[in-house]
């Protein structure tokens, strides 16, 4: 742990987010809101496409974090803040960098900084300012 430090810039995590992917979320879930799925729903509010559960961006800055730390990482804070709409088919992603990093007695322990931002040609922010602390045990 020793090569991570303050302003270390953690893989950025793309996901392309389907239908198909937020149905197998909502039943991971139990979120069946018809915002999420229902087209007649959707179209009778006047929006375009069924919107991304926000919940999900949490899953994707832990997966994120463990895909860069490794199977002895534990999340043991989050916090994320949603600012926009996110449609079914659009494209995400996950930027984080360290801003502090503390030995303690189980392990390493690192914070960081992060969003979530959606990319492309309608590019905004989806969740922000977002932070989470992890434990990489010794």
């Amino acid at each position: 742990m020793s090569e991570i430090t303050v302003g270390t810039v953690v893989p950025a995590l793309t996901k392309t987010i389907e239908l198909t992917d937020m149905i197998a979320y909502a039943g991971s879930t139990w979120d069946w809101h018809k915002l999420h799925y229902d087209g007649e729903y959707l179209a009778q509010k006047k929006i375009p496409k069924p919107v991304v559960d926000g919940q999900i961006f949490g899953a994707y800055l832990v997966q994120q974090l463990q895909d860069w730390l490794g199977p002895k990482a534990f999340v043991t804070a989050l916090d994320f803040r949603f600012k926009n709409l996110v449609f079914a088919g659009e494209t995400i992603e996950c930027t984080a960098s360290v801003t502090a990093v503390e030995q303690t007695p189980d392990g390493t322990l690192i914070t960081v900084a992060s969003e979530v931002g959606v990319v492309g040609e309608n590019a905004r922010v989806a969740a922000g300012p977002c932070s989470a602390t992890v434990l990489v045990r010794s």
